[in-house]
């Protein structure tokens, strides 16, 4: 299993609140007083911390105003820059390849020396920054390094050797995905849901089936037809696709993609909607059942604070709703009472390791077991995974 390194603040904050509302006994309020004195010589460390030789860039692949993607990572930038009293260079709409590569060898060559990448074509191009640029520190969302050196990268996957400055970031957006698909399965009186979904590459299919196995827990019959649109932002291209499966009768749709054009679609025939990236419930109320959602924040402001005092973390970083990277939204007015507190069961079952979305039997399409009865898959296994689930309608391969 790979490393999950960072802790959530939120959890840690929480903790220490319980021992108080407990009253506690004289040990915990010994421990109270160590963590105290911890963070009060964390926050001293930071404080004497000279950031004025750290410059950070971050290369989108879309605009932060999309109420997606973008957006959400732009959120964890404006809370690093807050934390570090730094200015962040953002570049917006980079394409992925070798645009993508020429933009980011010249972030390298102006000095700046640590670079998020925020999208899964970009690892490649990185990496080929990062060899000749040593001195810097390079992170890649989304990416796993094993995908760069094998197929299963498709178009991505040219590169040799992993450099030792390049860092992968991402997190179990899974656990969430299936909490989401909870709510569709029950929102849905036919059984009958659509995902428009952006590229056929693990990521994508690994969300898609932890949404299908979701709605399938609570109702069994149902299927996903997916429409592929082969865009991370393209809010004709997500509009048209949403349509057609409304079209074919689907009456959820949920996404994998970048704008509010999948929730317009449905609002407008009455149907239901499952978000991604951000709480936009504001963009079509009544359509809005929630979303998988993302917190960067702490792992941009942890990671500059790691380069800043001369290391660069080059661990691959997979975070979970555990540690709070991976976060549900709020529930839309039609998510009834029963139907949140069974998610909220299911959510705590997944925090507390009780339960794991990809717990076998697990049978793809044609009906072969892929993952045998009380087995959970490893991790590679779940980056890597190339297949659809039984009741997921489309191919795999886009």
């Amino acid at each position: 299993m790979r490393k999950r390194h960072i802790k959530s603040f939120a959890l840690a904050t929480a903790a220490v609140f319980g021992l108080l509302a407990c009253g506690g006994s004289d040990t915990a309020t010994e421990e109270t007083a160590a963590e105290e004195t911890a963070a009060e010589e964390t926050e001293t460390t930071d404080a004497a911390t000279d950031y004025s030789a750290l410059r950070v860039a971050i290369v989108y692949v879309g605009v932060p105003d999309d109420k997606g993607w973008t957006y959400q990572h732009e959120q964890g930038v404006l809370a690093l820059e807050s934390e570090l009293g730094i200015e962040v260079k953002r570049v917006e709409n980079v394409p992925e390849g070798d645009e993508a590569e020429a933009i980011m060898e010249g972030l390298a060559a102006e000095g700046y020396n640590l670079i998020f990448a925020t999208s899964f074509g970009y690892g490649t191009p990185m990496a080929r920054v990062a060899v000749r640029h040593p001195d810097g520190c390079f992170q890649w969302a989304t990416g796993a390094k094993f995908l760069l050196t094998t197929d299963m990268g498709g178009e991505y996957a040219t590169f040799g050797d992993i450099p030792a400055n390049l860092g992968t970031y991402f997190g179990a957006a899974e656990e969430a995905r299936y909490l989401s698909g909870i709510a569709a399965g029950k929102a849905s009186p036919t059984g009958k849901l659509g995902y428009v979904a952006a590229f056929p590459i693990p990521e994508v299919i690994r969300g898609i089936n932890a949404f299908t196995l979701g709605a399938q827990s609570v109702n069994p019959g149902a299927t996903v037809q997916v429409s592929w649109t082969k865009t991370w932002f393209g809010p004709d291209t997500e509009k048209e696709s949403a349509e057609s499966l409304l079209a074919a009768g689907a009456d959820v749709l949920a996404m994998h993609q970048d704008t509010t054009a999948t929730g317009l679609a449905a609002d407008a025939k009455g149907a239901k909607w499952v978000g991604y990236n951000s709480d936009v419930a504001e963009a079509a109320p009544n359509a809005w059942l929630t979303a998988p959602t993302w917190n960067w924040g702490p792992y941009y402001i942890q990671t500059a604070k790691a380069v800043a005092g001369g290391t660069c973390p080059s661990d691959e970083y997979y975070g979970s709703m555990a540690d709070g990277m991976v976060t549900l939204g709020s529930f839309g007015s039609s998510v009834d009472a029963d139907t949140q507190a069974m998610i909220t069961e299911k959510a705590a079952a997944i925090i507390d390791g009780s339960f794991a979305p990809f717990t076998g039997p697990i049978m793809d399409q044609d009906g072969k077991e892929v993952v045998a009865a009380g087995v959970r898959p490893e991790l590679l296994d779940l980056l890597g995974m190339s297949y659809f689930v039984k009741g997921v309608i489309g191919s795999p391969k886009g």
